[in-house]
């Protein structure tokens, strides 16, 4: 059951940012942006948690869980080491993420020629 649960999770994520791209002139940088302050905030009030444990690895792969994952590893990294945590913390989680975007990003880049 916890495959239906992921996969409707992310199925609804997947449907509210279609309807905001066709109902709305945002871009879809502006939606995904948009996704990672909404997941950062639902992380705050502690709801975020609940849907991953709800919909396991459906809550964890939309552009939401960046933001779960930033404020999640900055609150924890601040109880630990007190507010300079908050800094260090963002990365904590996300920093694995973070750099094999960036190799890829430059292996695809030396791979592929840009359109002008």
């Amino acid at each position: 059951m916890t495959y239906v649960y992921a996969f409707l999770f992310c199925g609804f994520i997947c449907l509210i940012a279609q309807i905001i791209l066709d109902n709305t002139k945002l871009t879809p940088g502006h939606v995904t942006s948009l996704f990672v302050v909404i997941g950062a905030a639902l992380d705050v009030f502690g709801i975020y948690d609940k849907f991953v444990l709800y919909a396991g690895a459906g809550a964890l792969l939309p552009i939401t869980s960046f933001g779960h994952l930033l404020i999640h590893g900055a609150m924890d990294m601040a109880h630990d080491i007190g507010p300079l945590g908050l800094a260090f913390g963002i990365f904590n989680l996300t920093s694995a993420g973070i750099s094999v975007a960036l190799v890829l990003s430059f292996i695809l880049a030396i791979i592929f020629k840009p359109k002008h």
